[in-house]
């Protein structure tokens, strides 16, 4: 870098100026470039971009024709990176820039330690367009990002989060990213993390970024339907220990002990938390009308407790469990052939008195399926002669039946929801879910944008579908007694 001195040549000033408008021209004539060739068969575009932009770093780098500097101070240190930059380069990026360097030329900026260390690679960006980060640089480049209203930047980091949700950190950082999301409002990055968090809570719980979880992203995961995790009681697990951890105040504590959905956990399960768990025991009043009801659920017929009690609501609705009485796992190697099907059974419902009943459901997957809209038809202009249809213009789809009708469904509905496997980073995990009802046997949308013909579709796994298909009865209440 140029050392920084008290005046400097009128020469250099004139030569930095001019070598952005340079920059500025050269934009420019490629844009017109662009469409005076356009219609021309014979037309060849030079293009020495990739010199320009090192040409730019080299300027930056030396601090050739500087014409203000920049002087970055942290609280921690009596020392500041020093930066000869150009006026006009940092103005055409930030309107920050352009009011703090429009009557001064040296600059003093203050930035704790985190952004201060990245500083540079931001200035790179401004002169170039392009910067690389790691996960842990997200936050403190978005700040920068922010903060000068460097806006392209910002948005260029915040799809990098997005997309980058499933990458393996030792510590974690999608709990990190959320709670950032909340406090600068980017409601798409907080609804992108706490769907990750979701449909991968069993991955969360068991590292270390679970005990990073703030109470309020607890209270909102608790409250979601369509957790993936293994069982209720390995969430009441987590939760136990998240407590532990964290030592909250009694009611906040009660708020979430309340959340666990304890009729969706075995009596004997719950007699055992009832006998162990400290956590149960020190706030055992706050839950013990759920636990009660958790056991008359489990006792009574699910018809005979839908007559006194509101089973249409949360607490009677299961999440997304992985154990196989709520589900199965189908893994479809080379999905794009033909046409699959398999079985499997799952429990009647989730209160003990169905225990012994089982479901038998058979599931269609079809590669190809097309559509009434697109299904071959005969027409009246030439005799005989059907429309052509191309394979491609089918779509996947998965039909999921009850083998049998039986009088035990009386006031049960199932929903049934797929989940689809995808490795990312080097991990297999849940990117689509796809939900339905009772009232429809398919999934409408069923990987609708999916290229199943492509080994390195984003939805296979080594040339193979990986399906984890979830059962969830849902109990109604059918008769109403009047208490």
């Amino acid at each position: 870098m140029a050392r920084l001195t008290g005046a400097r040549p009128v020469a250099a000033r004139r030569w930095g100026c001019a070598a952005a408008a340079v920059f500025l021209l050269l934009l420019t004539v490629q844009a017109a470039q662009k469409a005076d060739l356009s219609g021309d068969a014979t037309a060849a575009t030079i293009n020495h971009s990739l010199t320009l932009l090192q040409r730019l770093q080299e300027l930056l780098q030396h601090g050739n024709g500087s014409d203000s500097v920049l002087r970055v101070r942290t609280a921690a240190s009596d020392e500041a990176k020093v930066f000869h930059t150009h006026q006009l380069l940092l103005s055409l990026q930030s309107e920050v820039f352009e009011s703090l360097l429009r009557n001064q030329s040296v600059v003093t900026l203050h930035e704790p330690p985190e952004t201060a260390a990245l500083f540079e690679k931001f200035i790179r960006y401004l002169y170039c367009g392009g910067v690389s980060i790691l996960l842990h640089q997200a936050i403190p480049m978005h700040q920068l990002a922010s903060k000068y209203r460097v806006w392209g930047l910002q948005r260029g980091v915040a799809e990098y989060m997005k997309t980058h949700l499933a990458s393996e950190s030792s510590q974690g950082h999608v709990v990190g990213w959320y709670h950032y999301a909340v406090r600068i409002g980017d409601a798409a990055l907080q609804e992108s993390c706490l769907q990750f968090l979701a449909w991968n809570l069993s991955a969360v719980l068991g590292s270390a970024e679970w005990g990073s979880v703030s109470v309020e992203l607890l209270l909102l995961l608790l409250e979601r339907s369509d957790l993936v995790l293994h069982s209720e009681l390995e969430l009441y697990t987590a939760v136990e220990g998240w407590l532990g951890r964290q030592q909250p105040e009694g009611p906040m504590a009660e708020r979430v002990l309340r959340a666990i959905r304890y009729p969706m956990i075995a009596p004997s399960q719950l007699f055992r938390l009832q006998a162990q768990s400290a956590v149960l025991a020190r706030h055992y009043s706050a839950v013990q009308d759920l636990l009660f009801q958790a056991f008359q659920f489990h006792a009574a017929s699910p018809l005979h407790f839908a007559k006194y009690f509101d089973v249409n609501c949360s607490m009677f609705l299961p999440r997304n469990y992985l154990a196989p009485s709520w589900g199965s796992q189908w893994v479809i190697n080379n999905p794009a052939r033909d046409d699959r099907s398999t079985s499997f059974q799952t429990q009647l419902g989730p209160s003990s008195h169905d225990a012994g009943k089982r479901v038998t459901w058979n599931v269609l997957f079809s590669p190809r399926w097309l559509p009434i809209s697109l299904r071959p038809v005969y027409s009246d202009s030439v005799s005989g002669a059907v429309q052509p249809v191309r394979i491609e213009d089918g779509r996947p789809r998965l039909v999921i039946t009850p083998a049998m009708s039986s009088p035990d469904f009386a006031g049960v509905s199932f929903q049934k929801t797929v989940l689809v496997g995808v490795r990312q980073q080097g991990r297999v995990l849940v990117k689509h879910a796809y939900s339905f009802h009772q009232s429809s046997d398919e999934v409408a949308d069923f990987l609708a944008h999916a290229d199943l013909q492509k080994r390195t579709s984003e939805y296979l796994i080594d040339n193979s579908l990986h399906l984890h298909i979830i059962i969830k009865p849902v109990y109604h209440s059918l008769i109403k007694v009047k208490k």
